[in-house]
């Protein structure tokens, strides 16, 4: 058992080298310290089944409760007092895991941060597969089928990294797939004790041969082959080395640059499903702000060839004080303060928290969730925002347009400019731009050019039913064709203003125009929008325009500073904001007419993909209890059927019947008992009796004698009842007649002695004792565990058997055994 501990542990370890190559998809070492947690679990639960000799099924299952119980400690579901205990809840937590996986692997690039569904999600793979190597390695002795399970870790850094993959990590798992073989090696060789040459000296274990040498050498010169050639070699990096492209995100298929390390690519996380018939809450908003602007999710602010993405976002807990916006407030800014209570649907699974710009104060939210003051947005590398209810204060800052046109451009070499200015040369939209912003002197009216461009009298119009996208073929392809939706409207204006060298990003959000219920809007899929924000110099910072046309989208918001340029008549609003002409008043709400449903803004659906279900689980609740109560009654049934069937009527005992003599006198004649049937029920309350013993943990010898047994327990276990004491001595001399007399003992009274000498036990017995007794009786677990042994043994003897004869079977004995020709 000691070799295979020692195959076991160093399984484990290969399995944790071979998990080196995922260093290249997350940023941080968290995965691998709670992988190594979980798979010292597992190896630790294989362990102790092997020395509790239990069968290769028997060893699997403790895998996996190891691994269950892994994964229970390091991603806990609750604040149960054992957290390493699993639950219904802790179920459901996985399954909540296993669920934003599949948005968080669409929304982040590598390298990826801490985030709890993704290393959940890594953390079971390589417990799988530690499962998988430990039962090839040691439950079916072939460590080379190991390296299958482990190669197929590599290949997911493989699969989703952008560019070559490190060979570092790849031979670091080699070594450890080398590892566990040499040590299989050895194991078997030390099963055929000492070696000896051919001279009869004596060679130690770890004296290789000449033969096993040069093995060890060719692999290691094959591991090194076959890292180091495709890397070498021009022309041979289309193997696994090799650059794989991810798509753009976009849902065409097409190949492109893919993501960023660590960016939350939201173009790719909220397109391709705008066409979704059903609506689903995502956000429920409260403010005292009579007619607030959008409600920001996040920021795509780097540009690329491959179009916009999300930049990876930092800052401090949201629990410290968050920046004043009102220090250095530029003339013509007008600050309010208002305050707005959150809560956030399921459906919405997604690392930000949905919050108005410029928050202040935030109340209910950990310091797991991080404010980045660049990009204005609530984030969490290890939180999600499904579900959370929070608080917070913030700043509604309102333009006028002589302070706009008053603005200085920011300096060329600050990193606002020098970030937000970026982009791929397009030849086609650079001269675009020197057209609009031709003859204007400032920034404000460059950004107006290019705002009042994206109008229906210029030929722009709304549709849904148009590609995705936003790099230069795309947006150039939406200037042409002057047919998008919200995200191409504002992909492009930002990418136009940023050819004016004026800074720009896209805003992600949710626009007013959700129902009311009460004082709270609700906010759907529907409600999903992307707007354009320009920064200014001076103080102001950055400012909202929204190029895409007010009346295609439900609760769009206009000011004065950004007016709807499709109104029919020239609209003087309020500072502040206003609603255009055709768009909804979001402080109507549901009292506002439907527009017409080819233009509603469907909204970039974040969700699971429909509406929450509202049928009632109690009935399901109710059935899953009710199957483990039978579940948990079936031990006793089975006692109490035992027990009934051993409880039969005692053998009469024999008699003197008085008859009519030959004489007329009286005659007694003696009837003689059934001996077979007094001889059962003697074994059958010897049986009991055993049975109630292991019930009430009362110690059988099954080497004693029926006489010595009742004799010892007589003595130990009932000695202070004497009417116990003498049952107990009946049944033992009715077994002992039943087993060496010839005549067993009739006409005694078992059955009541057996109930006196239970009653004894029962009332010797503590509490929790007779409640197992009669709800889970050791006898019955006890003979089930045997019986399953014994199948299991049957079947694994079977098994060798049919696999020993495979083996020796060949098809040169069917040729050998036809006849010559």
């Amino acid at each position: 058992m000691t070799a295979h501990r020692n195959i076991g542990f160093v399984a484990a370890a290969a399995t944790l080298l071979a998990s080196a190559p995922l260093s290249a998809i997350f940023e941080r070492w968290t995965w691998l310290i709670q992988a190594a947690i979980v798979v010292a679990v597992v190896a630790g639960a294989a362990a102790l089944s092997r020395l509790g000799r239990a069968p290769l099924w028997g060893q699997l299952l403790a895998m996996l409760a190891g691994l269950t119980l892994g994964l229970t400690w390091v991603f806990p579901g609750g604040t149960e007092a054992l957290a390493f205990v699993p639950t219904p809840a802790t179920f459901a937590h996985f399954g909540d895991l296993l669920q934003a996986s599949l948005q968080d692997m669409r929304t982040y690039g590598v390298k990826v941060p801490d985030v709890d569904s993704l290393l959940f999600l890594a953390v079971l793979g390589i417990g799988g597969v530690a499962v998988v190597v430990d039962l090839l390695a040691v439950g079916l002795r072939r460590p080379a089928l190991a390296g299958l399970p482990m190669l197929a870790i590599y290949s997911v850094p493989v699969a989703v990294y952008l560019d070559s993959v490190p060979a570092t990590p790849f031979v670091v798992g080699a070594c450890g797939y080398l590892w566990l073989l040499v040590t299989d090696n050895v194991d078997r060789v030390r099963r055929f004790g000492r070696r000896f040459t051919g001279e009869g000296r004596d060679v130690d274990v770890w004296e290789s041969s000449p033969l096993a040498a040069a093995g060890r050498r060719l692999a290691v010169v094959g591991v090194a082959v076959a890292v180091a050639l495709p890397l070498a070699v021009p022309g041979m990096t289309g193997g696994l080395m090799n650059n794989v492209g991810a798509g753009p995100g976009d849902g065409t298929g097409r190949p492109g640059q893919g993501g960023s390390p660590g960016r939350i690519d939201l173009f790719a996380a909220l397109s391709g499903q705008l066409n979704q018939s059903e609506e689903v809450e995502l956000v429920k908003v409260r403010t005292n702000e009579p007619n607030p602007f959008y409600l920001r999710l996040g920021v795509v602010d780097e540009l690329r060839s491959s179009g916009f993405q999300a930049r990876v976002p930092s800052g401090g807990p949201v629990t410290r004080a968050l920046p004043d916006p009102a220090e250095g407030v530029s003339r013509g800014v007008e600050q309010r303060r208002y305050r707005a209570d959150v809560e956030v649907t399921k459906n919405l699974n997604m690392p930000l928290m949905p919050v108005y710009a410029e928050p202040v104060d935030t109340d209910d939210l950990s310091s797991n969730w991080l404010y980045d003051t660049d990009q204005q947005i609530v984030f969490s590398n290890r939180e999600n925002a499904r579900g959370k209810r929070y608080s917070f204060e913030y700043v509604r800052s309102t333009f006028s347009p002589a302070a706009l046109r008053a603005a200085p451009t920011p300096p060329a070499e600050s990193a606002v400019m020098r970030r937000q200015t970026s982009r791929p040369s397009v030849a086609a939209v650079e001269d675009l731009v020197r057209r609009l912003v031709k003859g204007q002197q400032n920034d404000y009216d460059k950004v107006r050019a290019i705002y009042d461009y994206f109008s229906v009298e210029n030929g722009f119009s709304y549709s849904l039913s148009t590609r995705d996208g936003s790099s230069g073929e795309d947006i150039t392809d939406f200037l042409a064709t002057k047919v998008g939706y919200c995200q191409q409207y504002a992909a492009a204006m930002a990418w136009l203003v940023r050819s004016a060298g004026i800074p720009a990003r896209v805003a992600v959000g949710f626009t007013n125009g959700g129902r009311v219920d009460g004082d709270t809007s609700v906010l759907t899929n529907r409600n999903l929008h992307a707007w354009t924000e320009v920064y200014f110099g001076g103080g102001i910072g950055w400012v909202p325009f929204d190029a895409t046309p007010a009346a295609a989208i439900s609760g769009s918001v206009r000011s004065s500073w950004a007016p709807d340029i499709d109104a029919p008549e020239e609209v003087t609003p309020s500072a502040g904001t206003t609603a255009a002409p055709g768009a909804t008043d979001p402080s109507a709400g549901a009292q506002q007419p439907n527009r017409e449903e080819r233009d509603i803004d469907q909204g970039l659906a974040l969700g699971d993909g429909g509406p929450a279900q509202k049928d009632a689980v109690w009935p399901w609740w109710l059935a899953g209890a009710l199957a483990l109560l039978a579940l948990l009654a079936v031990p006793a049934l089975r006692r109490s059927a035992l027990r009934r069937r051993r409880v039969r009527t005692a053998a009469p005992a024999a008699t003197a019947v008085t008859v009519p003599g030959q004489r007329g006198g009286p005659r007694e004649m003696v009837v003689e008992v059934d001996a077979d049937a007094a001889r059962a029920d003697a074994h059958a309350a010897w049986d009991e009796l055993l049975d109630t013993l292991v019930d009430f943990h009362v110690r059988v010898d099954r080497t004693e004698t029926p006489r010595a047994t009742a004799e010892r327990l007589s003595r130990e276990a009932l000695a202070e009842d004497t009417g116990a004491a003498t049952g107990v001595r009946l049944l033992g001399r009715a077994e002992e007649r039943a087993r060496y007399a010839r005549d067993p003992l009739g006409g005694a009274e078992l059955h009541p002695a057996l109930r006196t000498v239970r009653g004894a036990l029962a009332a010797r017995a503590d509490r929790r004792t007779r409640l197992m007794a009669a709800l889970l009786p050791p006898s019955v677990l006890s003979r089930w565990r045997t019986s399953v042994a014994e199948r299991s043994a049957r079947l694994v003897t079977t098994t060798g058997r049919v696999r020993q004869r495979m083996l020796r079977w060949s098809p040169r004995r069917l040729l050998a055994g036809r006849p010559a020709r």
